[in-house]
């Protein structure tokens, strides 16, 4: 006996309702896939701005803690020698005598004194951190410049990569530039990334030297 094959197929009501079924799943899971995607890529910009924060607090706040240079020329009073002006608001980079470059005008320029012990006897040195904005495209970044006994940067760190122009502020607890240093220094900028939008960045650091 010879078994009948059945040769039938699809008809083409059938195919066309399948490629229709194919066609309103895939629009679904391509609108979840596209959604889960901006959401990774909103999370990811968002650590990435967390980290540039991070990282500005810790340099801000310890440049601040040091800031301070002390008139050695001036007499002792009240047991202690007076301050020089420590702190200067949008700055050239030899501003005051202090040369720290070449870098662009700084938002903020901290000095302060810093001993080199290999030296017999010690050596005093001028220690100038430089916060500046290098513009890349539409936007610009923070970087931090050290430069200490020598006018040349010892090192050039980026801090921020999205800042807004026109977004930098500084602020004091007294007079940023008055021959006492203020007790306190706040940087204020807005930094800023497509899919996560504006951020508002504050760094705070207090001074140690009384």
């Amino acid at each position: 006996m010879h078994l009948k094959r059945s040769e039938r197929g699809f008809t083409l009501i059938e195919v066309l309702i399948t490629m229709t079924l194919m066609g309103v799943v895939s629009l679904a899971l391509s609108g979840l896939v596209i959604t889960a995607l901006k959401q990774m890529s909103a999370t990811s910009d968002r650590l990435d701005l967390s980290q540039d924060e991070q990282l500005g607090a810790v340099y801000f706040a310890r440049d601040v803690a040091a800031v301070g240079l002390r008139d050695y020329g001036a007499a002792i009073g009240g047991g202690s020698l007076p301050f020089k002006p420590s702190i200067q608001l949008g700055a050239a980079d030899d501003s005051g005598g202090t040369t720290c470059g070449p870098l662009p005008d700084s938002v903020l320029r901290l000095l302060s004194d810093d001993w080199d012990l290999t030296a017999a006897p010690p050596a005093r040195r001028t220690a100038v951190v430089a916060y500046y904005l290098k513009p890349v495209d539409r936007v610009f970044e923070l970087h931090r410049a050290r430069c200490v006994g020598s006018s040349t940067p010892s090192s050039d760190v980026r801090l921020s990569e999205n800042v807004k122009p026109g977004s930098v502020s500084v602020s004091c607890s007294t007079p940023c530039t008055a021959v006492v240093a203020p007790l306190s220094v706040t940087l204020r900028y807005m930094a800023t990334k497509p899919s996560s939008g504006d951020h508002e960045v504050v760094l705070t650091g207090l001074r140690r030297q009384s």
